[in-house]
């Protein structure tokens, strides 16, 4: 009788290992999807900045710093791996970009083309969808981490290959950079 009850006992206590290493699969596979989306949301935003450009370019043809430093950012981000990298290129961007489209309140023809107005809307709903994926892949990160940390988990998840994720985070440095409103100089 002992002897079912002790096999019993270890099945059971089996069966929740199971389960545990299984939700870690699922929160591992959910943080790779969130980051899959950010990947999305970043190549339509990449593609969609030379047309950006090409547009200013045609109005300010003389802003070629701003406009290089937009290029440069962008073929930075687009050379990017790991969230950390990419969150600090990606944040590069963004303030090259603002600077760029700073750019048009000095152009009004600039301001008034409806296409660099279709190339701004796009960009701005592409930053909303961007901004909801970093939060959903942020929040992915953190339950799987907390789920890693956790019992029974922490005494054998690493063991067996699950390491904690980085967030998707632009650094102290460029949060700064970034808060500031852009320069335009003439």
């Amino acid at each position: 009788m002992g002897f079912w009850i002790l096999l019993g006992v270890l099945a059971l206590i089996g069966l929740w290992l199971v389960m545990v290493y299984n939700g870690l699969v699922g929160l591992r596979q959910r943080v790779g999807q969130a980051f899959a989306d950010i990947d999305v949301q970043l190549k339509q935003r990449h593609d969609l900045i030379p047309n950006l450009v090409e547009t200013v370019k045609g109005y300010a043809a003389h802003e070629r710093g701003t406009l290089e430093a937009v290029i440069q950012a962008r073929n930075a981000a687009l050379g990017a791996s790991g969230p950390a990298q990419q969150a600090a290129a990606e944040g590069a961007l963004s303030g090259a970009l603002g600077r760029l489209l700073a750019l048009a309140e000095a152009y009004p023809d600039l301001k008034a083309n409806t296409n660099f107005q279709q190339l701004q809307t796009d960009l701005s709903d592409i930053e909303n969808k961007l901004a909801a994926a970093r939060r959903f892949f942020n929040n992915s990160v953190s339950e799987y981490n907390a789920a890693l940390e956790s019992f029974p988990a922490v005494f054998f998840a690493r063991s067996i290959g699950f390491t904690p994720r980085e967030f998707f985070d632009v650094g102290e440095a460029d949060r700064k950079a970034l808060d500031q409103a852009p320069s335009v100089k003439f």
